[in-house]
């Protein structure tokens, strides 16, 4: 209606818009519509506060791949395959998993892993806002949640219950009070209403350890999402930093953000990328100092690793090694005599 009567009031000063508003509202609903999926429901709202208990995302279908290690991808197109085959999987009496839990530290990319998802799949992301479902009023925390998850199941999408272990504690905790046991149940509840074809339910959690056991048992699938290994840090140091980069620079960092995760690496890439903006100064001089910087603070025997590395890439000096390092040179001279020699 609304969109119509702006039609109408601006048929004469804009008429080839208000044609193209009127083409819109002909239209039968399609993927392409702009109208689309919007339901005439309004997103739920916590009580007191009035602010939305649930983001609407939508992504479009090229959304970026997330960096992850291959069997996480595996697991992930999996989820996707499934949806698509659902006819096929139907005539063999099974269904595609309806919910799916992905577990690891914070930073390993599971928020992106659900966008990518919902992209895959043309759906929006429905992502459960905790800081306004966790009403002061405890009593009122069990409705909200039972409101947001009501709303998402009236539409297909991907809902995202982000740290899940925040609404979803074991129940034999007794620091907690009851009202946020209770709220466990609704939980169960409303994950086991959930119907096949409302969409995919995801729950993410940083702390796999505080879940009720019951909370496991009510998702068909648990995606394990580990921090980078090397082959990710070097792809996530290459898309971060947005433009080619010497080997030096890359093996320094790919050595020094060991146990980093990608939100670590991004934060800092993206940073140095500000700062090379605002002095003028290249990224790789800037890399190469802040890396350096966290490298001489690694144990000798990884700080050695890191400088028969960067020795093996030629790129740099010894002087610049030792000094980025803490290696000696003499060390570093003798390394390079040695590969000399059997390389011979």
């Amino acid at each position: 209606m609304f969109v119509r009567r702006v039609a109408r009031r601006n048929r004469q000063a804009m008429p080839d818009m208000s044609e193209a508003l009127i083409g819109v509202l002909r239209q039968s609903p399609t993927r392409a519509s702009p109208l689309r999926g919007e339901s005439s429901s309004p997103v739920p709202v916590d009580g007191d506060s009035r602010l939305p208990l649930l983001t609407i995302v939508h992504q479009g279908a090229d959304a970026e791949q997330p960096i992850l290690a291959e069997e996480v991808m595996r697991s992930l197109q999996q989820i996707v395959d499934e949806r698509g085959a659902s006819e096929r999987l139907a005539a063999a009496d099974l269904s595609p998993a309806r919910t799916v839990l992905f577990v690891g530290p914070p930073g390993v990319g599971k928020t992106m892993a659900a966008t990518w998802i919902a992209a895959r799949l043309s759906l929006p992301l429905v992502i459960l806002d905790l800081a306004t479902v966790m009403s002061s009023l405890l009593g009122k925390t069990g409705t909200n949640l039972r409101h947001a998850i009501d709303y998402a199941k009236q539409r297909p999408c991907v809902l995202l219950l982000d740290e899940l272990d925040a609404i979803a504690k074991r129940r034999d905790d007794d620091r907690d009070v009851g009202e946020l046991k209770r709220l466990v149940t609704v939980l169960l509840q409303q994950i086991d209403d959930w119907p096949a074809g409302a969409g995919l339910v995801i729950g993410a959690t940083n702390h796999a350890e505080l879940l009720d056991p019951a909370v496991w048992r009510r998702f068909d699938v648990s995606v394990g999402f580990p921090l980078p290994g090397p082959d990710q840090r070097r792809d996530a140091i290459l898309r971060f930093a947005a433009e080619p980069l010497p080997v030096s620079v890359i093996e320094l960092a790919l050595t020094a953000s060991k146990g980093q995760s990608y939100n670590d690496i991004e934060r800092v890439t993206m940073q140095l990328r500000r700062r090379s903006v605002l002095d003028n100064v290249p990224l790789e001089d800037l890399m190469l100092k802040h890396w350096g910087q966290v490298v001489q603070g690694l144990p000798r025997a990884e700080r050695l690793q890191v400088a028969t590395t960067l020795a093996e890439a030629g790129t740099l000096s010894q002087r610049q090694i030792s000094s980025m390092t803490g290696v000696s040179r003499d060390t570093i001279r003798g390394f390079a005599q040695e590969k000399s020699t059997t390389s011979r």
